[in-house]
């Protein structure tokens, strides 16, 4: 028996790429349960004597390592009586509050343990949790990170990508490696892109954890969040691991003036085959306030690695975005996911990240891959370069700060080459590698690694290897920038190492801005408390975020209209009735050959008007050119041209492109045929037009002209064009003016 075959719209949706996803079923056993597992403890706290004896359901006896870390270390014990005797559903409902202000509802977190808060954030539906984010992060200005890595570790390829991630506005930059070895340079190439393209850039090479360290004490790197947290004990004994030890480290970090933020997410122990039945939002409960015991100042959050796992359960992307939101109760920095591609459906991934954007989050993407999708070596992102316009678009839609802006293409050009240059003169100075010529112009205009041929893998290896060997820091880098001329990157290198041992970037959620002033939960806390209140952009980052390269006003239309001006068609006269059956009067509008030259379609007005002459020869009819003056409308247009042509049939058609075929004794929308799609019109369409009108001159019936179909969106691409068309024709019109005859000579050879 064969196996039957879908019906064809259902093999048209399988064909759709979100079934690429995988969807499970809910199985807490397996930890594939986004809230509300029935395995999750029920919130509870017991104190005697200043020490915690019971927490979540569990007797200090039983406690796991994570239990006694953060009964110890991760509750705040002077409020915990207060806070945990609050109804969950009140407290949920004073995190939306905009009446009780941020840091009450965190001092409250502060009390609670991780099942309590677990419970309370999972009452929030999706919109609350909009307004709860605004609310609640830690910093008022939002920001953003950038992925910068290639599949070939390419130094030049580095640093011109860095440079474009600054100069479309990411305050941090992570680097890894597909090769361990080619670590160091990897880090100082980006550290050398990031500073010609803006001052106060914080640079990470994501590696293993001792090797990442000892890259930022020497200064190569300004700050990590690799350092990963679990929501279960034997996740942490497979990693040799403990909060202890991951405390320690974080100790390192701070004590070197490295900014540290923690790592963890929802679905991370359902993949690990150790989730323990419970569901992956209370597992992230608990890794929250770890990272708020340990003292890290911030969490790279919302499934990150996982988050298809998270995603694929019901409610699941919900659970991505609350445990964000926790990081914020619990005061700590909110890096909030959206880096780890979700999803092959370009619906879902936006679904997954629009919240989080309208909220705004410290970083609204812990690695938005500003580099190729291919070149992303921690795997795709949620959002790519391929996706930056979508993204800078967004923001202007809504009039939100996502933490990006537009850069203009020369300006990028010129910071890529800069960076390539001084990569090149920094290697060659510190003898680490030397570069072609063919190899840095590639660089500079590549769009990926792809695109670099002239790369020699071995370079990156080699040059790192003489990095560890020779001891080089970042004052080396700094020196040999500065002895190449590049003052002004060696200052942005040596204020960022001040700035290490001032230590004001440690803050909670600290990032510099181009100014190299600290923004963080201290010198710039968020103050949201309703309308009116909270961050909103100033006029001038108001002004970046509205202003989009493929922005075009009236005068940009008026200038490429300008590039389409000719002499051959010119005015003859006043124009009048003819008498002759064979008569067929073309009216155009009122700006045509006097403003427009060129329909929405890209032919000109002289293409278009050609193939119509051609269509009505065909069908041994005279065609006669009159510019309607007086209306702009097209079914008037043609109206007037069909009352004044001997056959009684006239063609109207608008400088724009649109066209119709329109008969004496009809009233003005009662035409016999229209082309409205004007983008989508050909040569073809207006000979078919020509020779249609033709035959209605001759008392044929034709068969109707259809306009081409095309499943573009035709509206969002041309109606902004449509609208200045309409405005430049408008301005002509003249309603007391008279028709013109009007001639189109032979094209000059």
């Amino acid at each position: 028996m064969t196996e039957r075959s879908p019906i064809g719209r259902f093999r048209f949706m399988d064909e759709q790429r979100v079934n690429l996803d995988g969807f499970a079923v809910e199985n807490p056993s397996l930890g594939l349960i986004a809230f509300n597992s029935p395995t999750d403890p029920q919130p509870s706290l017991v104190i005697v004597d200043g020490h915690v004896i019971e927490m979540d359901s569990r007797a200090a006896e039983d406690f796991d390592i994570l239990d006694s870390f953060i009964s110890t270390h991760g509750i705040d014990l002077a409020v915990s009586k207060e806070a945990m005797a609050l109804d969950s559903i009140t407290f949920a409902r004073m995190i939306v509050d905009p009446n009780i202000p941020r840091t009450e509802v965190v001092r409250l977190a502060g009390g609670m343990t991780p099942a309590k808060l677990a419970q309370a954030i999972a009452q929030l539906r999706p919109a609350e949790l909009v307004i709860a984010m605004t609310k609640c992060r830690a910093r008022r200005t939002p920001s953003n990170q950038a992925h910068v890595t290639n599949r070939s570790d390419d130094p030049l390829l580095l640093a011109a990508d860095a440079a474009t991630a600054a100069a479309f506005g990411f305050r941090e930059i992570e680097t890894t490696v597909p090769v361990l070895g080619d670590a160091p340079s990897n880090a100082v190439a980006v550290s050398i892109g990031a500073a010609v393209g803006s001052p106060g850039i914080l640079i990470q090479c994501s590696v293993e954890e001792a090797i990442e360290l000892d890259l930022g004490m020497r200064g190569l790197v300004s700050y990590a969040e690799t350092v990963s947290l679990y929501g279960t004990e034997q996740i942490f004994i497979d990693g040799d691991d403990t909060p202890w030890s991951k405390a320690f480290l974080t100790s390192a970090y701070a004590s070197r003036g490295i900014k540290m933020r923690v790592t963890s997410g929802g679905g991370a122990e359902a993949l690990m085959g150790s989730a323990e039945g419970c569901s992956m939002f209370y597992l992230e409960a608990r890794c929250v306030a770890l990272a708020r015991a340990i003292g890290s100042q911030g969490v790279q959050n919302g499934g990150i690695d996982s988050a298809s796992v998270a995603g694929s359960v019901p409610g699941g992307v919900r659970s991505l975005m609350a445990e964000n939101l926790m990081v914020m109760l619990r005061n700590l920095e909110a890096c909030t996911g959206n880096d780890a591609l979700m999803s092959e459906s370009d619906v879902r991934r936006t679904s997954r990240t629009h919240p989080i954007f309208i909220g705004g989050s410290d970083f609204i993407c812990s690695g938005f891959g500003s580099i190729q999708r291919y070149d992303n070596m921690f795997g795709p992102s949620q959002w790519n370069s391929e996706d930056i316009d979508d993204f800078l678009a967004m923001q202007r839609d809504w009039g939100v700060d996502g933490g990006l802006r537009t850069a203009s293409e020369p300006e990028v050009e010129r910071l890529r080459r800069r960076a390539v240059e001084a990569v090149r003169d920094v290697y060659g100075l510190l003898g680490l590698a030397e570069f072609t010529d063919a190899w840095l112009d590639e660089a500079v205009d590549a769009a990926g690694s792809k695109d670099v041929p002239a790369a020699d893998f071995m370079v990156p290896l080699t040059a790192s290897r003489l990095i560890r060997d020779t001891n080089v820091t970042m004052l080396d880098v700094i020196g040999a920038l500065d002895e190449c001329g590049y003052e002004v990157e060696a200052e942005r290198l040596l204020a960022m190492l001040h700035a290490r041992v001032e230590g004001d970037y440690l803050q909670t959620a600290a990032i510099f801005t181009e100014e190299m002033s600290v923004l963080s939960l201290v010198t710039d806390p968020n103050d949201y408390s309703g309308p009116g209140t909270g961050y909103v952009p100033t006029r001038a980052r108001q002004l970046e975020i509205d202003t989009i390269r493929q922005q075009r006003s009236v005068d940009d239309l008026r200038s490429e209209q300008d590039g389409f001006v000719t002499d051959r068609l010119a005015v003859l006269g006043a124009a009048g009735p003819a008498s002759d059956p064979r008569d067929v009067v073309i009216g155009v509008s009122p700006a045509t050959a006097k403003a427009i030259w060129r329909t929405l379609s890209g032919l000109t007005v002289v293409d278009a008007l050609e193939e119509l002459l051609a269509g009505l020869e065909e069908e041994g009819c005279l065609g006669r050119i009159v510019r309607i003056n007086d209306t702009i409308d097209l079914g008037l247009i043609g109206l007037k041209a069909a009352r004044l042509a001997g056959s009684g049939i006239g063609i109207g058609l608008q400088a724009k492109g649109t066209a119709l075929i329109h008969r004496r004794d009809l009233t003005p929308l009662a035409n016999l045929e229209l082309y409205s799609v004007a983008p989508s019109l050909t040569r073809e369409s207006y000979r078919a037009m020509g020779i249609n009108a033709g035959r209605h001159a001759k008392g044929a019936t034709p068969e109707p002209g259809r306009n081409p179909y095309s499943d573009e969106a035709i509206e969002a691409r041309y109606h902004t064009t449509v609208v200045s068309l309409v405005a430049m024709e408008r301005e002509i019109c003249d309603p007391a003016a008279y028709p013109e005859s009007m001639s189109l000579t032979e094209a000059h050879t």
